[in-house]
């Protein structure tokens, strides 16, 4: 006589025992029709065999993965495959990541700044900016600090083209940089230094006297080196430089020797040694990557003073 297999059932009790999952999350399953009952008991308790165990595990797995609900019905019944779904979430994680990392960078830098509700609130729609945000930020600020102005060709490109360019898992260090880059050309005092310095630049354009880059690189070369040998701005290498300096800077019939000149010219100067603005170059930096460069800070300040001493 053959034996007749008993398949085995179980209730929802046993189902939470043998998977660790709370009775009322499986009830809450079944309800949905994620977990249909295999069969009824006469009181009309719900039983379930191996093949609802099963299925139970695996939406136990889908779950702890992060698929909603609508997505684990979908894979259960063939609408999609598991691996389309993982695909979708994969990207739902990957962009979820990015705005935790965000919110990271965000409160790093509140906690580091002391930073009141105000500036919290600017932080947090600067570090949430897209790429595109970004560049017409840095654009609408230029438009500004050069309307109506006729500047140097080359001076204008280059202050055009440095934008901010954050790849797409940035470090905590270059949103960090982002934020107090945005937070710098918002500021009412840096934006009126770089319009005088802008306005200083046309000046100059307009007069005929626009140094080429080379120029400069050359006076603080020389600077550098003198910093280093301890010189002082008042040595001979300082009034050589500072000659040199005034000769280039002079409008057509202005005497380069004069002393109001090199004042004039010291207070000019000393806006584009503003240490603001070179950290405008040094948090762009940061944000696209570039390589360190040393600052031209102290340098900058020992040629003001080697002008200055020049003037008597």
């Amino acid at each position: 006589m053959k034996s007749v297999a008993v398949e085995v059932v179980f209730t929802i009790g046993e189902l939470a025992k043998r998977t660790g999952l709370p009775v009322r999350t499986i009830r809450f399953y079944s309800d949905g029709g994620l977990l249909p009952p295999t069969e009824r008991t006469h009181a009309g308790y719900r039983l379930y065999d191996t093949r609802a165990m099963a299925r139970l595990e695996l939406v136990k797995t889908l779950r702890e993965l992060g698929l909603s609900l609508p997505d684990v019905k979908r894979a259960l019944s063939r609408e999609a495959s598991v691996s389309d779904l993982a695909r979708q979430h994969v990207d739902a994680l990957d962009e979820q990541i990015r705005r935790l990392k965000l919110r990271r960078s965000v409160l790093r830098a509140v906690a580091k700044r002391g930073s009141e509700l105000e500036e919290v609130r600017l932080m947090n729609k600067l570090a949430s900016m897209s790429d595109e945000e970004r560049k017409r930020l840095l654009d609408e600020f230029w438009d500004e600090m050069i309307a109506g102005l006729d500047l140097n060709s080359e001076f204008l490109a280059r202050m055009r083209s440095a934008k901010p360019e954050l790849p797409d898992d940035p470090s905590p260090e270059q949103l960090e940089a982002w934020i107090e880059f945005g937070e710098l050309i918002g500021d009412p005092e840096f934006r009126a230094l770089i319009r005088q310095l802008s306005e200083t630049n046309a000046e100059s354009e307009e007069e005929g006297r626009s140094m080429a880059p080379s120029d400069w690189g050359s006076w603080f070369a020389r600077a550098s080196e003198a910093v280093d040998a301890g010189l002082s701005p008042d040595s001979p290498e300082g009034r050589s430089l500072a000659d040199d300096m005034s000769a280039a800077s002079a409008p057509e019939g202005t005497d380069s020797h004069d002393p109001a000149f090199r004042l004039d010219l010291v207070k000019k100067f000393s806006r584009g040694a503003d240490p603001r603005a070179e950290r405008y170059w040094h948090l762009l930096g940061a944000i696209n990557g570039w390589p360190p460069f040393p600052s031209q800070v102290v340098p900058a300040q020992w040629i003001a003073d080697a002008v200055r001493a020049s003037a008597g």
